[in-house]
């Protein structure tokens, strides 16, 4: 039986059981889906004999098609709520996984990333805590901090899951395993446990920016959507390039291999722990500040890591919460500056540049890298999180204006 929808009035206990139930579908899509790679890259190349580059190119791919439908899963989730949404999602998921598990073409691996980007686009954090505004409304800032929480994990799960079963089965018998724990596990709690929504008004979507709940935080104009989508993109750009070239980063400083490995964990736990102090802290601030510790810390750690301080793991740890608090940035200044009436409408449409940038960003390094060398694109991406620094300064200006 599915929770009753209570927009804003939910128990604590019932916002416990949804947050746990989309924490663990949150770990297990991240896991199966961009984090993916990471672990089977190797053996499909391996097998297919292709290139490490093009089969990782398919998580390109994967993100730009997510970027292109998430403007259209925004307005969905607008009109029918997150529940159907995200339970599609799921099955986008399973139906990619299973085709990459018996891909055994070139055409067959890029149709699979196609249905993994259409899952990504209707299942990752941006439906979820769209999903969550819907729900929730002004109130739904915790369960988006909480949910991040679960995220952090994805990883740390998945990962050594990913290696045992592909040391196990093979990769193939991996990718079908997880489509079933999509089909099996994820399906059915998105429908079960999600609270059923309403369905919202079909009246013209002309104003769906500049018509947020009045307010004095209430955003007025295209100016203030512009300077935040700027802000969390830029943000995307510079995680996803570290998350793909960090241990080529710290091996170019001449650490081993081991070494580097050892030191990037520190990344996870680093997010994880920044979320926490935020969860305790959140009620005495506004997510405008949130942002900028955000910006501040990735900007620090990664000029720390640049100049080569003799301790690397203090700037990974910079980095990490930087990161880590951006996750719930993301999710939470959007709802305090335009509301949650037209919310899950304004993430679809932040997602579009966000993840069409991710898509093509590490491609973008490697290209520096090689013609600048590595400490080159390293302080062309500290330049850009100062920019973003910058960038973030102007919005918080804006706010308190």
């Amino acid at each position: 039986m599915t929770i009753a929808a209570s927009t804003g009035n939910a128990t604590t206990a019932e916002r416990a059981v949804v947050v746990s139930a989309l924490g663990v579908t949150q770990i297990f899509a991240w896991g199966s889906s961009y984090y993916l790679p990471a672990v089977l890259a190797k053996p499909i190349a391996a097998e297919m004999g292709w290139s490490l580059t093009f089969v990782v190119a398919g998580l390109s791919l994967g993100l730009a098609i997510a970027g292109l439908v998430s403007p259209r899963v925004g307005r969905l989730i607008d009109r029918f709520g997150g529940r159907p949404i995200l339970a599609v999602g799921a099955v986008f998921l399973a139906l990619g996984l299973a085709a990459l598990g018996f891909a055994h073409s070139v055409v067959g691996y890029l149709l699979a990333w196609i249905a993994l980007g259409l899952g990504m686009g209707a299942g990752l954090y941006d439906p979820a805590f769209a999903t969550l505004g819907r729900l929730y409304g002004h109130g739904a800032r915790s369960v988006i901090t909480s949910l991040t929480l679960f995220g952090g994990f994805a990883s740390t799960v998945c990962w050594p899951l990913s290696a045992f079963l592909e040391a196990r089965f093979g990769w193939r018998e991996t990718c079908v395993a997880y489509a079933l724990l999509q089909v099996v596990f994820a399906f059915p709690v998105h429908l079960l446990v999600l609270p059923r929504e309403p369905e919202a008004s079909t009246a013209p979507q002309s104003q769906e920016i500049a018509s947020p709940d009045p307010g004095p935080a209430a955003a007025k104009g295209a100016g203030p959507f512009i300077l935040l989508a700027s802000v969390i993109t830029i943000s995307s750009v510079v995680s996803t390039v570290m998350s793909v070239h960090l241990v080529t980063v710290l091996q170019d400083r001449g650490i081993a291999l081991a070494a580097a490995v050892g030191l990037g964990v520190l990344v996870g736990p680093s997010q994880v722990g920044a979320r926490a102090i935020e969860m305790a802290i959140a009620r005495f601030h506004h997510p405008i500040w949130t942002k900028l510790v955000s910006t501040s810390s990735v900007a620090l750690g990664l000029g720390l890591l640049w100049t080569g301080i003799s301790l690397p793991a203090v700037a990974l740890v910079f980095y990490g919460a930087g990161i880590g608090l951006e996750s719930i940035a993301r999710g939470t200044l959007p709802l305090a500056i335009f509301g949650p009436a037209r919310y899950p409408i304004i993430m679809g449409r932040i997602a579009r540049p966000s993840l069409l940038a991710q898509a093509v960003a590490p491609t973008i390094a490697a290209v520096l890298m090689e013609s600048i060398g590595v400490q080159g694109m390293v302080a062309a991406v500290v330049l850009t999180a100062i920019c973003n620094l910058c960038l973030s300064l102007l919005l918080f200006r804006w706010l308190h204006r």
